[in-house]
């Protein structure tokens, strides 16, 4: 029997002038485990004129995960960070009761073509963590947990599995691994996962249970284990989760907590521009036409 419960499928979002693939949050699937919200951007291929350049916006409540296949972004936030992430390095940033940051092409790529592919991640925090102070760590590639295993290179982009930690100084239990295979094997990896487990296929295909599933998909397993499959050749893919919380995640703009009063005040607190600055950046994203309760 098939361990795979459901079945989704990127969807275009636009997050201003840039496009990206939407993976979570879905309407049958709120979150998986801690992961609230998954964005795959690109592939895209800028023109010397075209920059990424999503200006500062605010967070509570939550980590941003961010993790680049290719190209390059330079951050900025409210703690007084600048820090340019390359491929395979991590930027996890911590919004705790609250921080602000910018994410723009850097400066010396501005004027030529360029490429950008990666993924952007929201983790929620525990209930006990949501108003904590924010925080923000850089972890180079070099020090994420890379091996080779059952015929494919694995690495523990974030969290425990394997008997691995990754340096991400994540907040709860929950695991982000990256799986490439070259030639087409079979792995099982269910007695390392726990929680609640889901993959997605970036580039390349699966096989499980008779059934072949292909890129821009993700698979949300039925328990916390994943079944056997085979990776065919040249296929990378993305297994995350972890515990879910016992409270549910309300979700709305940049926002996550479990509770309504926080996000509603987030919202009235950017409207009037009562969240902290980010220096070396006066633009701002504007609150979008939400409703705010009186």
């Amino acid at each position: 029997m098939s361990n795979i419960q459901l079945i989704i499928e990127e969807r275009a979002a636009d997050i201003g002038n840039f496009l990206v693939g939407r993976l979570l949050p879905f309407r049958e699937k709120r979150s998986v485990g801690p992961f609230v919200f998954i964005d795959h951007m690109g592939p895209a291929q800028l023109k010397d004129y075209q920059n990424l350049d999503v200006p500062p916006h605010p967070h509570i409540g939550l980590s941003t995960l961010t993790y680049l296949f290719e190209g390059a972004i330079f951050h900025r936030d409210s703690l007084g960070t600048e820090m340019e992430i390359q491929p395979g390095a991590v930027n996890w940033m911590t919004a705790g009761k609250g921080v602000v940051h910018s994410e723009r092409t850097p400066e010396y790529l501005r004027t030529s073509e360029k490429r950008l592919h990666g993924l952007q991640i929201w983790v929620a925090l525990p209930k006990h963590l949501e108003q904590s102070e924010p925080s923000f760590h850089h972890i180079e590639a070099k020090d994420i947990p890379q091996w080779e295993q059952d015929g494919v290179q694995i690495k523990l982009v974030a969290g425990e599995a394997f008997g691995k930690t990754s340096p991400v100084p994540v907040h709860s239990a929950l695991y982000f691994i990256e799986i490439k295979s070259t030639a087409a094997v079979s792995i099982n990896i269910g007695e390392h996962l726990f929680g609640e487990s889901a993959l997605y296929i970036l580039e390349g295909s699966i096989k499980s249970d008779g059934h072949e599933y292909g890129p821009k998909q993700i698979l949300i397993a039925k328990d916390t284990k994943l079944c056997q499959m085979e990776l065919t050749e040249h296929t990378t893919i993305y297994i995350f989760g972890g515990d879910a919380f016992p409270e549910i995640r309300y979700i709305h703009w940049n926002f996550v907590s479990s509770e309504r009063e926080l996000i509603e005040q987030a919202k009235h607190d950017w409207l009037e521009q009562k969240f902290p600055k980010v220096p070396n950046e006066t633009e701002f994203v504007p609150l979008p036409d939400y409703s705010l309760k009186k």
